[in-house]
């Protein structure tokens, strides 16, 4: 059975598109799902599948260890952060750097995750505004998985993580991308794992999947 290990930021498309990739290979496909992050530290001890989709700097790094094969590396997406509220919540004013800087100083509580490359953008973030103390006193930071069913639970009022992420929660609102100045694209390419018979043929079919219309559904860029 061909095994992908993906980033969570490709979910929603992984999953809505089963099918096709499991008709395209002729077989079913196992699909695990994990941050960025920690799939990195799976695959340095020793964990192996057919292909893995990353992101670009966890591409290039475990290429150069000779872990994944660099020539057959690919962009499959481009991603943003955002913001997100329960369904029918008020929608706080993130227009710009610092409006973003006064709601995360008033909300009472958020949530980010700590494994994800939107979350460790967001650690940034907040200490280059000069407010990591006061945000951190109030934030949950789960070690990984959706952020926005802390806004369904009641305990953030407010969640950050990719937009395609955020929109695999129901009973949620997304406000919008953080604006230009606290926005990063993050960039998720794919590689098949040295010596993986079906790494190629596995990566090749998620590439096809990829097309512009099926990423903006999804929250997502097509890379370029």
């Amino acid at each position: 059975m061909p095994r992908l290990m993906s980033t969570l930021a490709l979910a929603g498309l992984l999953r809505e598109a089963a099918p096709a990739l499991e008709a395209a290979l002729g077989a079913p496909v196992q699909v695990d799902l994990a941050p960025t992050r920690t799939l990195e530290a799976r695959i340095r001890a020793g964990e192996r599948a057919d292909a893995a989709v990353l992101t670009a700097e966890a591409i290039a790094a475990l290429s150069a260890e000779g872990v994944l094969d660099g020539m057959t590396a690919r962009a499959l997406a481009h991603s943003r952060v955002g913001m997100a509220v329960k369904a029918g919540a008020p929608r706080p004013d993130i227009s710009d750097v610092e409006a973003l800087r006064r709601t995360l100083l008033a909300v009472p509580s958020l949530c980010y995750s700590r494994a994800g490359a939107s979350g460790i953008f967001f650690a940034g973030l907040v200490e280059r505004l000069g407010i990591a103390d006061q945000v951190d006193a109030k934030a949950i930071v789960i070690p990984q998985g959706f952020t926005a069913e802390k806004l369904l639970t009641g305990e953030a009022a407010i969640a950050f993580q990719q937009i395609s992420e955020l929109m695999e929660v129901p009973g949620i609102d997304i406000v919008g991308p953080l604006p230009e100045g606290a926005q990063t694209v993050a960039v998720f390419s794919g590689a098949a794992f040295i010596g993986a018979a079906g790494g190629t043929a596995l990566l090749e079919a998620v590439a096809r999947l990829c097309t512009p219309a099926a990423l903006r559904g999804k929250g997502l860029d097509a890379p370029g």
